[in-house]
């Protein structure tokens, strides 16, 4: 996948007045989670609910972050999801969890974010 980023904007759950604006957040499918600067989520007052949790980085190294909820917004679309408080030398990445509730996709070859369509829904059930 090459890489890009994008802009995006987070509030905080509770107070939705609460926001800001990121303007460029690198597109990663191969990171679970939303990884935002822990100078941007304390501005508007996103908490650390889950303190000291372990991740393994792509050279191998394991570190601690804390994560917290917030609501992220790309263009039109939005969802609520985790966020990693990123420390100073992490990279502003936006996760796979994001991007599915967003409901976008990689298009990886115009290096941007497009509609995924639909929602997938289970099938109807007949039951005898």
């Amino acid at each position: 996948m090459g890489l890009f980023s994008v802009g995006c904007s987070l509030e905080n759950q509770r107070d939705r007045t609460r926001s800001v604006r990121v303007s460029k957040v690198m597109v990663n499918t191969g990171s679970e989670l939303t990884w935002i600067n822990y100078k941007h989520l304390e501005k508007i007052g996103v908490e650390p609910e889950k303190k000291d949790r372990r991740f393994v980085m792509a050279n191998g190294q394991e570190i601690t972050r804390s994560i917290g909820f917030a609501i992220i917004r790309v263009g039109k679309e939005f969802t609520t999801d985790e966020v990693v408080f990123a420390q100073k030398g992490d990279l502003q990445l936006l996760g796979a969890r994001a991007l599915e509730g967003l409901n976008v996709r990689v298009d990886a070859r115009n290096k941007k974010l497009v509609a995924a369509g639909p929602f997938i829904a289970a099938g109807n059930i007949e039951t005898g």
